[in-house]
């Protein structure tokens, strides 16, 4: 308990000082993507390689998220509109094995494929310790969007006005 308590107060130093909370291996926006290689609950593969050219969402969820779950519908909307244009999204599941069955059958419900995060090698976006969390990458590879800076959930308005000018953008 000791060191959770000087954690605490570390986090609470730094928050109050402006210093932004996020791991030092998280990714930078602006900066290359890490790597990925994520094999989909429908077995196929899914590697960064195939990612180029098209403009990717990472999106890092669980079954019992409720924040997580709120976010899906809308997702679902604009992957629907935009797909064709070079928009990939892959919902990447942390839950635990128990409830695999759980997050296959709310997937079930969108068009998007998903995974599950033993069956990812996503190492480089950091540990994944909070979620709903979602990267983008627009179609050189880069990214775009770092959610360890204050991700404040997405919805349509602010999915059209972070992904769709990449969209554009060849």
């Amino acid at each position: 308990m000791k060191g959770f308590k000087g954690f605490a107060a570390v986090s609470l130093v730094l928050m109050l000082a402006g210093a932004p909370l996020r791991p030092a291996w998280a990714v930078e926006e602006g900066a290359p993507a890490p790597g990925y290689d994520i094999r989909l609950m429908n077995g196929q593969a899914f590697a960064a390689s195939e990612g180029t050219g098209k403009v990717v969402i990472l999106h890092f969820w669980a079954s019992w998220c409720v924040p997580c779950r709120e976010e899906m519908p809308a997702m679902e909307r604009y992957y629907r509109k935009h797909h064709l244009e070079g928009l990939e999204l892959i919902a990447i599941s942390m839950d635990d094995p128990e409830d695999l069955q759980k997050a296959r059958d709310i997937m079930k419900s969108y068009s998007f494929p998903g995974a599950w995060i033993r069956e990812a090698r996503v190492k480089g976006y950091g540990r994944i310790w909070r979620i709903p969390l979602t990267f983008v990458i627009d179609r050189h590879g880069i990214l775009r969007r770092d959610a360890w800076d204050g991700d404040a959930g997405l919805d349509e308005t602010t999915l059209d006005r972070a992904i769709t000018p990449l969209l554009s953008i060849q």
